[in-house]
């Protein structure tokens, strides 16, 4: 049994432990991020555990689009006057009742005062769950958030930093708060069938055999750190003339705000002369094979409030350089499961890289050990039988 095997098993479909009922799942979001898909992933994931869930979004929306092809069931809603739109509640309450939900999972907190509406005006029986993606902001103590909060039933954060926030920043019960990691499915990046030379070959990647291949994986955002890479990549292979250095980015723009800061990076790719050495692939819904593609796997997002990229490259076994920001701070172990550098600060980013170049016998080491903590912490079987935990406790 290979490690994600062993893994998985500890958290299989079938350990459901009670009766699934019917589940709905709200998010009115026009974009396509990590909050999205994870949205999504998560509706697909409790569906195949046997649960009934429905899918409530926007008419058009990405989240629509993939939600029905995977054949959930999905109902539309239009949100105009946020808290205050009683007839989006009635709307949403009749969605409610004819999908039978008996609980309510809101994973866009601009949803909730919606949702709370719904409940208290139209469906007081109904469980109301808040799965938190987003980091709290400033704090939310305020008469309307206090009243908001109290109606959810149960609050889900990924992170035991996240919730401490919600402690320090809300009025929330501790009762009600959980930390539940946000899941994915682990095997798809730990399969050791899916080798270096084959992802590659995948990806249509022509490099030399003793190449050493960095990437980032996620869309063109100028919070992601594109630009800051390809001119440290400019760096590196002149402070490592004798290594290979290549660059893969994986993915597109960010939805709804155009092409012009990725038509940047990629014409500071030619100012540069990198054009044989960086590699831009777009959006792929098998991002593994990118995984296994690379050695090394850097997060140079300005803030990620969980960094989903981060734990996809750690259950591939790379060895991951990040900013020391945000959510990454819990998620990577300096030293551990990889290697953390301050925000944009190039000579500590150039040191880290140049670690591992002269240390393969660290890369490995830091691959194998962010793989085992990947596995065990961040399972999406883990992450349902976590919230079936929560779920079931609700009365």
């Amino acid at each position: 049994m290979n490690p994600a095997e062993s893994a998985a098993a500890s958290f299989a479909p079938d350990a459901v432990v009670g009766s699934p009922y019917p589940l709905s799942l709200l998010c009115l979001s026009a974009s396509w991020g990590g909050l999205e898909l994870n949205t999504v992933r998560f509706a697909d994931w409790m569906n195949r555990r046997g649960w009934p869930v429905q899918v409530i979004t926007l008419v058009g929306s990405p989240i629509a689009a993939r939600a029905e092809a995977l054949n959930l069931p999905v109902a539309y809603l239009t949100n105009r006057w946020k808290a205050l739109d009683v007839p989006a509640a009635r709307l949403l309450a009749h969605t409610l009742r004819a999908f039978n939900t008996r609980t309510l999972i809101v994973t866009r907190n601009g949803d909730l005062g919606l949702a709370v509406l719904c409940k208290t005006v139209q469906l007081p029986t109904l469980k109301l769950l808040y799965q938190q993606h987003m980091q709290l902001g400033p704090p939310k103590r305020s008469v309307v958030h206090t009243l908001r909060f109290r109606a959810l039933d149960a609050w889900l954060s990924p992170l035991p930093g996240l919730a401490r926030q919600v402690l320090e920043k809300t009025h929330l019960s501790p009762k009600k708060l959980h930390v539940v990691p946000l899941g994915i499915e682990l095997e798809k990046f730990a399969d050791p069938a899916l080798t270096r030379t084959i992802a590659r070959q995948q990806l249509n990647l022509q490099l030399p055999a003793n190449a050493v291949l960095l990437g980032l994986i996620g869309r063109f955002d100028d919070g992601k750190g594109q630009d800051f890479l390809v001119e440290e990549l400019a760096v590196l292979r002149k402070q490592h003339p004798a290594v290979p250095l290549h660059l893969l980015l994986v993915g597109e723009s960010t939805r709804n705000e155009g092409n012009t800061y990725r038509e940047t990076v990629l014409r500071r790719v030619q100012e540069l002369g990198l054009g044989e050495v960086v590699h831009i692939r777009e959006f792929t819904p098998q991002p593994e094979i990118a995984y296994r593609a690379l050695d090394i796997s850097i997060t140079g997002s300005t803030n990620e409030t969980y960094g989903m990229v981060t734990i996809e490259a750690m259950a591939a076994g790379l060895p991951v350089v990040a900013t020391a920001t945000g959510g990454t701070l819990e998620i990577i172990d300096d030293g551990r499961m990889g290697l953390l550098f301050p925000l944009r600060n190039a000579v500590a980013f150039e040191t880290a890289i140049g670690r591992l170049l002269s240390e393969p016998e660290l890369m490995q080491q830091l691959g194998e050990q962010a793989q085992a903590v990947a596995l065990a912490t961040y399972s999406h079987h883990r992450q349902c039988k976590l919230t079936e935990e929560v779920l079931f406790g609700l009365r």
